[in-house]
């Protein structure tokens, strides 16, 4: 279903119980935290053995109310995931190879496939424009503001137009200059001759003098932008719209820290938004000249897999995702989970809707959301009308609005065929992102305990070799930018038994230090001028002399990679 359709929440909640049914040794359901209007903030853990911790992906989606296709991604690649445990090596519907579906096997997801459950509640059901929840707890709130309310009684909240000899707005005319049916609106030139509009939410003004009309703005009736919220250089509200009161004011926000704190063990985190056709990544506020260069060749084998899979772009958050020059985001998510967490982190705006209009690459990616000529709203209209059902563009209505007179309601409606892809490409949409994201899940390090063999020295002395080895992409520290965090601990090993003692007490807790991942990223560490790699920091060897006779127990791991355990009987 929520390969075809956008899910409401029972029907989210639906989902992923039965996911829960069908395979109780693979599936938890649990909640993150509940919102301010009482529901649950789903979270899906998957994997063999889904309670022993291991490293871990990270996926979330639908941050953002009117962003569902987040969602729909991140539960299709649940889907997948259980296939690949079924033992079909594929996703999205493309073949991954053996090694790379077991290391899919062996990683622990973490899915959470809607982070504002009011929000998109409140998007689905009645059009009411909300970026994040629709709490609206400001202390401020005398002045005139637009707050959203049905007008014409149909159930929706979409937006009203009103002729006005100072409308910014005309109605966009095809090439045969007779105007598009139903109505596109297009900013205003100085040639055109009207009739002009202005264009405001449904709804009213809150505080109205009678007169004056306040400008419409999307946080008007709702505080937050979650992805403002988050604790990385977060900055507050007369800084930047939707910043909240505080880092994690938001509930929901804050039930994601928290649990991200909880478990260091998150190595890659998937951050799912809408529009764009597009992959995210960090730095957001430096240039790529002051990245850890080994992080930059990492995030470039995510790029070549996005190319290839999806055919978006990735581009760097400073040069080519500021929406003000010289204007970085601050309190997002994707940036908190890279610096802070230590993740291999990226946003993707799913829906390559500049693309499927035929719109040419623009040097800086954020341009194609401003920079739209009227062809390219001939191609939205028709898109509209070939591919989306006449999803977006309806007909005006008039009716009478008790603060402003004769208006015209309805018109537009950005949820299906603008905010997320029409029903009918959705399926395609999270087929590639599967196939793309993946194949990433799979670089999580693989650490591995083995005894390469035990021999008596004298009557009751034993010696054991053994091995602690990684046998993943990533390096067990991650990122290497991740070194100088807290929770990035070294790996250790730890010895007992009853009956059993090592010759050196010292021996008893050994510091392994971080391993190594056998892969560099793309373009990183190997030249035709110097073709050497690097050596076995993959792995570290120990040797032990234990006295006595029983069955010793071998630990070892950190709160980053979680634990192995060997038992081996000595004497």
């Amino acid at each position: 279903m929520f390969r075809s359709r956008y899910l409401d929440h029972a029907e989210l909640m639906a989902q992923l119980d039965a996911w829960a049914r069908a395979h109780p040794d693979r599936v938890r359901v649990s909640s993150l935290g509940r919102t301010p209007q009482g529901r649950d903030i789903p979270l899906l853990t998957l994997g063999r053995d889904p309670d022993r911790l291991r490293p871990a992906v990270w996926i979330d989606g639908n941050m953002h109310a009117t962003e569902f296709c987040g969602t729909s991604v991140a539960l299709a690649i649940a889907e997948d995931v259980l296939g690949i445990h079924a033992g079909r090596n594929e996703a999205g519907g493309k073949p991954l190879p053996a090694h790379m579906a077991e290391a899919i096997r062996d990683a622990l997801f973490y899915i959470a496939p809607r982070i504002s459950p009011d929000g998109a509640e409140e998007m689905l059901k009645t059009g009411h424009y909300v970026r994040s929840s629709p709490v609206n707890d400001r202390a401020n709130r005398a002045h005139a503001h637009w707050q959203a309310s049905d007008v014409d009684g149909d159930g929706l909240m979409l937006h009203m137009r009103q002729q006005d000899p100072q409308g910014a707005l005309v109605e966009l005319r095809g090439e045969d200059g007779v105007p598009l049916d139903p109505p596109v609106m297009v900013p205003r030139l100085p040639e055109d001759e009207g009739p002009f509009y202005k264009l405001y939410p449904e709804g009213h003004v809150a505080n109205f003098d009678g007169v004056t009309v306040p400008d419409p703005h999307f946080l008007a009736d709702n505080l937050y932008d979650f992805n403002r919220n988050f604790a990385h250089q977060w900055a507050p509200e007369h800084q930047q719209a939707g910043a909240g009161h505080f880092p994690g004011s938001a509930p929901e926000t804050r039930a994601v820290m928290d649990f991200a704190i909880r478990h260091p063990h998150i190595y890659t985190w998937l951050n799912l938004h809408t529009f764009g056709g597009v992959a995210i990544r960090p730095l957001g506020d430096q240039p790529d000249s002051k990245m850890d260069q080994t992080d930059l060749a990492m995030y470039r084998q995510v790029e070549a897999w996005m190319t290839e899979h999806t055919g978006y772009p990735t581009v760097s958050s400073f040069h080519e995702f500021q929406y003000e020059p010289d204007t970085p985001l601050h309190g997002n998510l994707s940036d908190w989970a890279y610096h802070q967490r230590g993740c291999l982190a990226y946003v993707v705006e799913l829906w390559d809707l500049f693309a499927q209009l035929g719109i040419a690459r623009k040097k800086r990616f954020v341009d194609h959301y401003t920079q739209l000529t009227r062809q390219d709203f001939r191609a939205l209209w028709r898109m509209d009308r070939e591919i989306n059902q006449g999803r977006i563009f309806r007909r005006w209505r008039k009716v009478r609005h008790p603060q402003l007179g004769e208006v015209e309601v309805g018109g537009f409606d950005a949820r299906v065929g603008i905010s997320n892809p029409p029903y009918e490409k959705l399926a395609q949409t999270c087929a590639a992102q599967s196939a793309a994201f993946l194949r990433v899940a799979a670089l999580l390090p693989q650490v591995r305990l083995e005894c390469l063999g035990s021999e008596a020295v004298g009557p009751d002395h034993t010696r054991l070799q053994l091995r602690v080895v990684n046998q993943g992409y990533l390096g067990t520290l991650g990122l290497a930018s991740a070194r100088p965090l807290a929770h990035a601990e070294p790996l250790r090993l730890m010895v007992s038994g009853e009956g059993l003692s090592v010759e050196s007490p010292a021996q008893s807790v050994i510091e392994i230090g971080h391993l190594a991942g056998w892969g560099m990223g793309l373009d990183h560490g190997i030249s035709i001028f110097m073709p050497w790699t690097a050596g076995n920091g993959q792995e570290r060897r120990v040797s032990l002399l234990v006295r006595g006779r029983g069955e010793l127990t071998v630990r070892v791991g950190s709160c980053r990679v979680g634990w192995q355990t060997l038992s081996l009987p000595v004497g």
